[in-house]
């Protein structure tokens, strides 16, 4: 669906500020870059050192407005950066002088290329003593960018995020590209644009970041988005100061619509909310994943806003043996918690707190809840997970096919046949019946035709002097 300003006359366009996406791979310096230009440090802020949720920022160069796109460089958040070169009119491709062309990087260019997105080249990191600049350019050309003096015309600046080395001349750039670009809006025209980020505060209520791309939104306005409505109650610029109305390429905080909104979808500004149809799944709320599995791992994700909840979601439903009961925004409460028990499931939590309530009562029943501000430690958690449901690997097998009684207190006398491998004295085994595990044992002595023996292979039948806790029966197994 296109915004809604195909009636409005080109001459009554007015030019507008960029919207610019930074982009490339983990590490290679984005939010550092946006930190010196922001003189902020979010970067040190950040849990584990990256972006993990998508922002837009305004700022100053020249006397000129530029708004930037901060999209998160792990490999977790892909949609969120395709979104992310949806709404830019220019993007910043940052490459890492030290490492040169990585698979986000590719994977950047490829986003930019898909969306035809104009773009500059941020060649960064040139402080470092390993820096190669030369090497880093010709590895671009190698992929596929082209850049000036290189057989191409894509621009680009050598800077170093660090020391602020470049940084004016990067942002002059990006300057000059919009103007070429002829970035325009009509001021006339009824306020519209992008989402790019939604919460539910406990405090607030639900909370919505838009960018505008059309129009002027003002606080009253009557708002309407592909499946939700509303009407704007508060407005707040990205400093979160209260507005009473905001023009294009402006981040924007908006309290007052009725249901969550799916982030990329547009907005706009209209008399004809009646019309549109509000689906509820917008609320990201109990959404079945996968088709059930009775061996698959059950999960209940929680997350702090859609767009962390969809990237964790993303990453949840591709790894194998999992099924997804339910993904929601907000803190883990009581009713997580007998959601999880009810479906035999563990709670995953990402930038979210554990109420007092639910952890009392998953500690009581047992439920196991996983959180962090990191998302990949919360898939290195799930893998764990998943290694530990896993049987043990088999390195031999003997099925029990006759016991003849005990010899003194633990100790069992039993026969039976290797099925795979070899026992020998002295072994540690585990007991398994009707393909789970029962107890543990030790193989203390080994005989056949009463002869006594250090190691029976497989397709060998043998005695056995056995030393467990287990009461051995007939059809069970030992396995190592």
């Amino acid at each position: 669906m296109e915004i809604k300003n195909s009636k409005l006359k080109i001459e009554n366009s007015v030019s507008r500020p960029p919207i610019v996406v930074v982009m490339g791979h983990v590490d290679h310096g984005k939010t550092t870059l946006l930190d010196f230009i922001r003189k902020t440090t979010l970067a040190s802020k950040e849990a584990g050192g990256i972006t993990q949720s998508i922002g837009a920022y305004e700022i100053i160069h020249s006397a000129k407005k530029i708004t930037f796109i901060d999209t998160p460089g792990h490999e977790a958040f892909s949609k969120m950066r395709q979104r992310g070169a949806k709404l830019a009119d220019l993007g910043i491709l940052v490459v890492s002088a030290d490492e040169s062309v990585k698979p986000q990087t590719k994977e950047a260019i490829e986003i930019l290329k898909t969306s035809a997105t104009p773009y500059v080249v941020a060649i960064n990191k040139i402080d470092k003593p390993n820096a190669d600049i030369e090497k880093t350019k010709n590895d671009l050309t190698q992929a596929g960018v082209l850049l000036e003096g290189y057989g191409g015309n894509i621009s680009w600046q050598a800077i170093s995020a660090k020391t602020g080395e470049g940084i004016n001349e990067l942002l002059d750039l990006i300057l000059l590209s919009a103007e070429m670009e002829q970035l325009t809006y009509e001021p006339e025209a009824k306020a519209s644009g992008v989402i790019i980020e939604s919460k539910m505060d406990s405090s607030r209520g639900l909370s919505v970041s838009v960018v505008v791309k059309n129009g002027v939104l003002r606080k009253g306005d009557e708002i309407i988005s592909e499946k939700v409505k509303g009407k704007v109650k508060i407005l707040e610029n990205f400093l979160g100061e209260r507005v009473d109305e905001l023009y294009p390429s402006s981040p924007a905080l908006i309290l007052g619509f009725e249901n969550m909104p799916e982030i990329g979808e547009e907005f706009w500004c209209d008399g004809h909310i009646s019309e549109v149809s509000v689906d509820s799944a917008a609320n990201l709320k109990n959404i079945p994943e996968i088709s059930a599995d009775l061996r698959a791992l059950n999960f209940v994700l929680k997350a702090d806003v859609s767009g962390s909840l969809e990237a964790l979601a993303e990453i949840v439903k591709i790894m194998p043996d999992i099924k997804i009961i339910s993904k929601e925004i907000g803190d883990i409460t009581d009713g997580d918690v007998r959601n999880a028990l009810n479906n035999k499931a563990a709670i995953l939590g990402f930038k979210v707190r554990i109420s007092k309530a639910a952890e009392n009562l998953a500690k009581a029943q047992e439920i196991k809840i996983i959180t962090s501000n990191v998302i990949y430690e919360l898939v290195k958690s799930i893998e764990e997970e998943i290694e530990n449901t896993k049987e043990p690997k088999i390195n031999g097998e003997l099925e029990i096919l006759g016991v003849f009684g005990k010899k003194s207190g633990k100790q069992q006398i039993i026969g039976g046949r290797v099925n795979v491998g070899n026992f020998k004295n002295n072994l540690s085994v585990k007991i398994k019946r009707q393909e789970q595990i029962i107890g543990e044992g030790r193989i203390i002595n080994l005989q056949k035709q009463k002869q006594d023996l250090n190691l029976v292979s497989e397709g060998e039948e043998c005695g056995m002097l056995m030393d467990s806790g287990v009461i051995i029966n007939v059809g069970d197994k030992l396995v190592c």
